[in-house]
């Protein structure tokens, strides 16, 4: 049982490592709490907020797995390498993805609440 704990306080302190050295997560951090304040002022609905909340820990999830393969990347290639820069480019490009479907889902939500 003690292994099992364990493993959350491992995750927890992944995730502090993450938001002390990345910017991008905590510029997504940030985008969060701002669209839970609209979202709070907005009155949006409980469908609403799920696909919000999806939405959050799908952008979240995709950062913090950029974040790992880059520092796998640099801990096996720290010298430039072609093979490198594509992992960390495509891995990048995930986030992106993930981000600007967030966003428009965002748009989705927000822009007739708005207008």
């Amino acid at each position: 049982m003690k292994k099992f704990f364990l493993s959350f306080v491992y995750a927890f302190q992944g995730i502090k490592e993450a938001l002390k050295s990345e910017r991008n997560l905590k510029v997504h951090c940030c985008i969060m709490i701002i669209v839970i304040l609209c979202g709070v002022y907005y009155q949006i609905t409980l469908t609403e907020w799920l696909v919000c909340v999806c939405c959050f820990g799908l952008v979240i999830m995709a950062e913090l797995f950029n974040t790992a393969l880059e520092t796998v990347v640099n801990l096996v290639s720290p010298e430039k390498n072609e093979l490198a820069r594509k992992a960390k480019d495509i891995s990048a490009g995930a986030v992106l993805i993930a981000a600007i479907f967030s966003a428009i889902i965002g748009l989705i939500i927000f822009l007739p609440k708005i207008f």
